[in-house]
């Protein structure tokens, strides 16, 4: 049942008012300008939270700002699927915010105004992808996520930064506007709305109609997301890793790619629905990229000594679990590709929380540096070695329970060949994160090396989301819930 409620714009213009006040303080009042940063993360996080009773109740939070054309209005809903998303997002954006505060002073980083303002709009543009009622509202926000994150990624304003900025924004706006774009134009002319409805807005009739051209225009969609990093429209996101680690850390889990794997599954279900996919072949065509890149992603990451680069083609690999799970079109493997996204977020965002404390403390990337650096470092190897192991799939970590049931849905579709890609990418999880933990750990550290500190700010963070990888891991029912409404 859909009711009226201003509750999602609240929470959309929440982070954005923060960014307001964040940039109003300005550098003279840090302490304040912080202050401001947290708080926008709590009151959305507040708004997100209070909405979930709602979308238990089988109700459906809506505001309709206006009508552009029919079937083209600027509107927000709230779904169990974009209230997961958003959930995830704003929680992890608080642990993300305090890691910033201690990361950038410590680096005593320039512009860190501009910099927390940026990360706030980019939290108020993650809500808003989350939340939106149609294609058209997502676009706007999909595009603003792209915008406000530019700065982001060039904030060191070196030449590698700038050119890993420029490489960044032509990719995803480049996409955007060739394949995205079109995509939608031609999808509201053959279906005559933009409205996201559970099993698809395509008509029996459109489809024997348009087959050749539906499948082109969900090709389009696929590929237009580039945030969601398949090959081959993936080299942007290792080339992203030239960002300061907490804006890495926003990339790969809260906010960038998963907006691109989150828009995607909207498309499959929400746009095309599970009947009109299998018709036109476009479920093959999904799982074929999809598997592709979690095979090329994971064997870039083997080739790579720079610790952010092989978290970055990790994540290349891991965010194509998710659309696998969608694509199989069945009740499990959607389950486990929309619990992906926040097992997924909770994991990647420790390790690279992990990668940032450790170059802040000891002033290291590469992981031929890190022989022995557990001992000085327990706190921080600790989270690592445990989200390592959820991205691995190791039973008892949230990782375990989404691919348990992407492996469900590949029995479900009597699939051999995705049961390869699954068990091939979990071995090759383990080749390229197991090294790294046992450098640290059982390699002796050189005997020049000068006192290590971890910083409390920063280990406190990442501390709490390894937990809650092995919280997820045994108590996955929450997560499970909410993604098992995604498809009635």
């Amino acid at each position: 049942m859909v009711t009226s409620s201003v509750s999602p714009l609240l929470a959309v213009l929440a982070p954005a008012l923060g960014a307001l006040l964040i940039a109003c303080t300005g550098e003279r009042r840090a302490n304040l300008r912080e202050f401001w940063s947290v708080a926008a993360g709590v009151v959305m996080f507040a708004l997100v939270a209070r909405m979930i009773p709602e979308v238990l109740a089988d109700r459906t939070p809506e505001c309709v700002l206006f009508q552009i054309l029919p079937g083209i209005e600027l509107a927000f809903r709230v779904d169990a699927f974009g209230l997961l998303f958003a959930s995830g997002a704003s929680l992890l954006w608080i642990l993300t915010s305090f890691y910033s505060i201690g990361y950038m002073r410590s680096l005593e980083e320039h512009a860190q105004t501009r910099f927390f303002a940026c990360f706030a709009l980019a939290l108020s543009a993650t809500c808003g992808v989350a939340f939106s009622a149609n294609l058209f509202t997502l676009f706007l926000f999909y595009e603003a996520l792209t915008l406000v994150t530019y700065p982001l990624v060039g904030h060191k304003e070196t030449a590698e930064a700038r050119a890993g900025a420029r490489k960044y924004v032509i990719y995803l706006l480049g996409a955007a506007k060739l394949f995205l774009l079109a995509a939608i134009i031609l999808t509201y002319n053959v279906a005559g709305t933009l409205e996201f409805r559970s099993g698809g807005i395509l008509e029996a009739a459109e489809l024997s109609q348009h087959p050749v051209l539906l499948l082109v225009v969900f090709a389009l969609f696929l590929f237009g997301f580039a945030k969601n990093a398949l090959v081959p429209l993936h080299s942007w996101l290792p080339a992203a890793m030239v960002a300061p680690t907490p804006v890495s850390a926003l990339l790969h889990a809260v906010a960038v790619v998963k907006t691109g794997v989150f828009s995607t599954l909207r498309v499959f279900l929400f746009v095309f629905g599970p009947d009109a996919m299998r018709e036109l072949g476009a479920d093959q065509l999904a799982l074929g990229a999809a598997s592709v890149t979690i095979l090329v992603g994971s064997l870039l990451a083997l080739g790579q000594d720079n610790l952010k680069a092989r978290l970055a083609f990790s994540t290349v690999s891991q965010l194509s679990y998710i659309i696998l799970g969608a694509a199989l079109l069945n009740q499990s493997g959607v389950v486990g590709g929309v619990a992906h996204i926040t097992n997924h977020a909770v994991s990647k965002i420790t390790l690279f929380l992990c990668a940032g404390s450790i170059y802040v403390s000891t002033r290291k990337t590469e992981i031929s540096q890190l022989s022995g650096v557990a001992r000085r470092m327990p706190w921080t190897m600790a989270a690592f070695a445990i989200a390592s192991l959820s991205v691995v799939g190791i039973p008892g970590t949230s990782g375990c329970i989404s691919k348990w049931y992407l492996t469900l849905g590949s029995v479900e579709l009597h699939s051999l060949t995705l049961l390869g890609v699954l068990l091939v990418g979990s071995l090759l999880s383990a080749a390229y994160l197991g090294p790294v933990v046992y450098k640290a750990y059982f390699e002796e550290a050189p005997e020049t090396e000068d006192e290590v500190r971890e910083v409390p700010w920063m280990v406190a963070p990442l501390t709490i989301s390894a937990a809650a990888s092995l919280i997820l891991g045994l108590y996955p029912a929450p997560i499970l819930e909410m993604a098992g409404r995604v498809i009635p």
